[in-house]
C-alpha cells in the first residue's frame, strides 16, 4: 500500500463523537514511551503527523487520522506509566476500553511493545483483555534498531512462550519495526490493505 494522503480529523474522549462514516479503522496502542507516535509518522511518511514528545503519556485523546481517504488510523492514549493523576488514568482506561469494545468500525488493534524489554505483566494482561473481549489485534515490536537480530528473535520467542503458556490457541500476527530505520511499516500497511479488501467484500455482500 502506498500512502498518498494522511490528515488529522478529530480528537476526543467520547466514542459516540468519533467519525460516523463506516470506513475501517485501525487502532495503535501501547505503553507510554513505546514509540507509538514515531512509528505512526514512519508508517505514514509524514514527520509530524502524530506529535512526539520526550514526556511519556502525552497522547491523552482518541486521535483519528484519515489515510488515503478510505481508512482511519486511530492513535489511542498509552497505558502504564504517565505523569497524570490516578483519576485521569481511570478516565483514560474508561474511554479506551469503550472505544475498543464498542467501535464497530474497528478492524484491528496494533499493540505496540518495546522489543528491548522482557515480557511485561501489563502488556500480557492487556493482551489477555483483548482476547477475552474478542478484539482482533496484532503485536508490533518497536525499537528493533536497538538490538541485534539474535536478541530480537529470543525476545519475540519469550513473548510467544508466555502467551502459549497462558493457553492462547493462536498467536496474533507479529511485526518487527524500527522507526529510525523505517522498517516494518510496509509489512503493517500490506496487512492493513489485506484487511481492507476483506472489509470491502463483506460490506457489499
Amino acid at each position: 500500500m502506498l500512502i498518498k494522503s494522511a490528515r488529522f480529523i478529530i480528537s476526543n474522549t467520547d466514542t459516540t463523537k468519533c467519525p460516523q462514516n463506516l470506513i475501517p479503522e485501525y487502532a495503535f496502542i501501547g505503553r507510554s514511551n513505546v514509540g507509538k507516535s514515531s512509528l505512526i509518522n514512519s508508517i505514514c511518511n509524514i514527520k509530524n503527523l502524530a506529535k512526539t514528545s520526550s514526556r511519556p503519556g502525552k497522547t491523552q485523546l482518541i486521535n483519528h487520522f484519515l489515510i488515503n481517504e478510505n481508512w482511519c488510523l486511530v492513535d489511542l492514549p498509552g497505558y502504564g506509566y504517565a505523569r497524570v493523576s490516578k483519576t485521569q488514568k481511570k478516565i483514560f482506561q474508561s474511554f479506551i476500553t469503550d472505544y475498543l469494545k464498542n467501535r464497530s468500525q474497528l478492524i484491528n488493534a496494533f499493540l505496540l511493545i518495546d522489543i528491548r524489554l522482557e515480557p511485561q505483566p501489563i502488556d500480557l494482561s492487556f493482551m489477555k483483555w483483548l482476547g477475552k473481549n474478542l478484539i482482533p489485534f496484532s503485536i508490533v515490536f518497536t525499537k528493533a534498531d536497538k538490538l541485534k537480530p539474535k536478541v530480537i528473535g529470543r525476545n519475540v520467542k519469550d513473548y510467544i512462550d508466555k502467551m502459549l503458556s497462558s493457553h492462547w490457541e493462536e498467536i496474533p500476527h507479529i511485526f518487527i519495526t524500527s522507526s529510525l530505520h523505517n522498517s516494518g511499516g510496509k509489512e503493517i500497511l500490506t496487512y492493513i490493505d489485506k484487511l481492507n479488501s476483506n472489509y470491502s467484500e463483506k460490506s457489499f455482500n
